[in-house]
């Protein structure tokens, strides 16, 4: 299984990574919109992506999250009703909402973010 591994000593929050995200999967350049998020935490920073763990799984009534032949955890917006149960539990906030779409979102391990990194911060 691929996952996104982060190397936070690099990272200097250009959001180069957020906007990529934002770009390719919402069709629009907003940091509140990506997969991938840069936060402060304690004087600090840390990016939240999902690492695949799956917890989300077992708690989606509609059943509309899955894993898929290469471990990843898929979102099918066809069964999805929007509950957003799998948003608030979530064990490290990375499954995402946003007031303008409906459904939840997260990271699908595309690596898309790591060829922006232009620190190395981010690889597959």
């Amino acid at each position: 299984m691929k996952v996104l591994k982060i190397a936070i000593e690099k990272c200097i929050s250009c959001g180069a990574c957020e906007e990529k995200c934002s770009t390719l999967f919402k069709r629009e350049n907003d940091r509140e919109k990506s997969c991938i998020q840069i936060l402060p935490k304690n004087g600090g920073r840390i990016i939240n992506v999902c690492n695949q763990c799956g917890r989300c799984i077992d708690v989606c009534p509609a059943e509309a999250l899955k894993r898929d032949a290469n471990g990843i955890v898929r979102l099918d917006k066809n069964r999805c009703v929007g509950c957003l149960i799998c948003v608030g539990f979530c064990p490290t906030g990375a499954m995402r909402q946003h007031d303008d779409y409906l459904i939840p979102f997260k990271c699908v391990s595309c690596g898309q973010c790591v060829n922006v990194c232009e620190q190395g911060a981010l690889s597959l």
